[in-house]
């Protein structure tokens, strides 16, 4: 039941914020049609194509190859009993903790002519040159697809199994009464039941893919990731940046409608809607060990031997690594990860505060428009918020102009654009996580709260704010995070002689001297396992 407040400021605050935030999307979907782009244009005629294929590989490779690592694990750990089954539920999802280019830095250096691996092959076999063998080159698209497809596959890992515990087991008994075998029933039964689940995380994970920068760009595979960082500080041209954004944005849609059309008449209603904990198959002798070990050499591969690297780098190179440069461009990262938090904590929770006390059919709209930012890659995010921002500062310096000022580029120059870019893609997190803790507060305090003759702003803070501590401190958390390991939109839009610890590491990276920033890597390993700590203890709850 719904309380009565007055809703004019609340309505106009929601409004104004859910506009604010998806305004630079319609800046850049406007600026994407306008023609008359002579880079674009020869864009198009030379390289474009080229772009984009590479681009459709990549999301297609790292889907495919996703789902053939994370469906086995997910069906071993959700219905098998095997050694060491317990710790492999929770530690397959530590590689989401580890940055691509980390990661794809780490086997260039191992698998290199020049690294150990193929040191030890040539002196065991006395091979004398490139010649005399050949070894897969990993700064290739196949490289990289490999690279992203290890520290994405927990996304489809997470979602399949979560899918599989919630099937009900008397699908799968009744299966094996008809004597079909544990890959039989997988594949005629989990499989076709999970489908939804399935499109649902490579659609994710193809969204993922498609915004990764730092890894294909360390590769020199050039995707339209790399065309939107090069077209903008290659030749300073936001129209020609802003169109092949555009191509992402469509690409983005399509993704999305595809993923809407597989499901499309599709519904599966089950009478078991709690989570299963049993186990449904007891794996014995050679079998049991086959399923630890495969789930140890991806665990090993994804994200043990990676953070193995990072900590010996760290240990050699500690009186290097150690320095200055480390807690400055940490207190940066903190900075910006605060106040980015707070203000993204503060717009949702206005957002959600009118839409729990609107009783129109439309107070969900501010907070869809407000979120749809969080589904733009970093670099088209960063021209999107560049586009308005520079307008606004052209309008700016020539209205002072007359009087003598000139203010430059006082909001796309300075570390404004920055946070702004981060309150826009990050809202959705703070508004997620928020939500969920709204809705767990009875309507009935609200209808006590207003007959005790307190307003809705008093409502707000003296009924909901205490009982959304946790929500508060859990959104902020995520959004803290997440900025902490932004790297597209940061190397776009950062001031000048600005770092955070992701540009900091990346920029060590395409020097090929991550060793110097290794503990800074191993920092933010250490942030992104954070939210992994509560998603797992979430998921132990939910068993529980």
């Amino acid at each position: 039941m719904h309380v009565k407040f007055s809703l004019s400021r609340w309505q106009v605050l929601a409004w104004l914020i859910g506009l604010l935030l998806v305004t630079p999307l319609g800046f850049l979907l406007f600026e994407s049609l306008q023609g008359g782009s002579d880079v674009f244009q020869h864009l198009f005629d030379t390289v474009l194509w080229d772009y984009t294929r590479n681009t459709l590989v990549l999301i297609a490779g790292v889907g495919l190859l996703s789902c053939v690592i994370a469906l086995p694990l997910a069906w071993l750990t959700a219905y098998c009993e095997f050694p060491g089954r317990k710790h492999f539920e929770w530690a397959l999802m530590l590689p989401l903790a580890m940055p691509t280019y980390l990661i794809a830095y780490v086997y260039t250096d191992l698998l290199d002519y020049a690294g150990p691996v193929q040191i030890a092959l040539r002196d065991w076999f006395d091979w004398q040159s490139p010649d005399d063998y050949w070894f897969f080159d990993i700064r290739t698209l196949p490289g990289a697809i490999i690279m992203i497809a290890l520290v994405l596959y927990p996304y489809l890992y997470l979602i399949f199994k979560t899918a599989l515990r919630e099937q009900s087991f008397k699908l799968v008994q009744a299966s094996q009464l008809m004597g079909l075998s544990p890959l039989q029933s997988f594949l005629r039964v989990s499989l076709p039941l999970g489908r939804g689940a399935i499109v649902a995380g490579v659609t994710l994970i193809s969204m993922e893919a498609m915004a990764d920068f730092a890894t294909v760009n360390y590769f020199a595979v050039s995707t339209l990731t790399t065309a939107v960082y090069d077209t903008w500080l290659g030749y300073y041209s936001l129209t020609a940046a802003a169109k092949i954004s555009g191509i992402m944005l469509l690409i983005l849609f399509l993704t999305i409608m595809v993923e809407r059309f597989s499901r499309r008449n599709q519904a599966v209603y089950e009478r078991q809607s709690s989570i299963n904990s049993a186990t449904l198959y007891r794996l014995k002798g050679s079998t049991a060990w086959a399923a630890s070990l495969v789930c140890t050499v991806v665990l090993v591969l994804a994200f043990v031997l990676p953070v193995g690297v990072l900590v010996k780098y760290a240990i050699v190179y500690a009186d290097e690594a150690w320095n200055g440069a480390f807690f400055n461009y940490a207190w940066q990262s903190f900075k910006v990860a605060i106040v980015v938090s707070l203000v993204t904590i503060l717009l949702s929770l206005l957002v959600l505060f009118y839409q729990r006390i609107a009783k129109q059919a439309y107070p969900l709209i501010p907070g869809r428009l407000a979120s749809t930012g969080y589904a733009l890659p970093g670099t088209v995010l960063a021209i999107a918020v560049l586009l308005p921002l520079t307008q606004i500062d052209d309008a700016l310096n020539q209205w002072l102009e007359p009087i003598g000022l000139s203010p430059g580029l006082l909001l796309s120059g300075t570390l404004f654009a920055m946070i702004f870019a981060y309150i826009v893609r990050f809202y959705a997190i703070a508004h997620g996580a928020l939500e969920s803790s709204f809705l767990r507060i009875s309507p009935s305090l609200d209808m006590a709260s207003q007959s005790m003759g307190k307003s809705a702003f008093q409502t707000l803070y003296k009924v909901h704010l205490p009982l959304l501590k946790r929500g508060i401190l859990t959104a902020g958390l995520l959004v803290f995070i997440e900025c902490m390991k932004e790297l597209p939109a940061a190397l776009l839009l950062r001031p000048f002689n600005f770092e955070t610890l992701a540009t900091h590491v990346f920029q060590y990276v395409s020097d090929e001297q991550l060793e110097l920033a290794s503990i800074s890597a191993l920092f933010i390993v250490l942030v992104g396992l954070i939210p992994l700590y509560f998603v797992n203890r979430s998921m132990e709850q939910n068993h529980s």
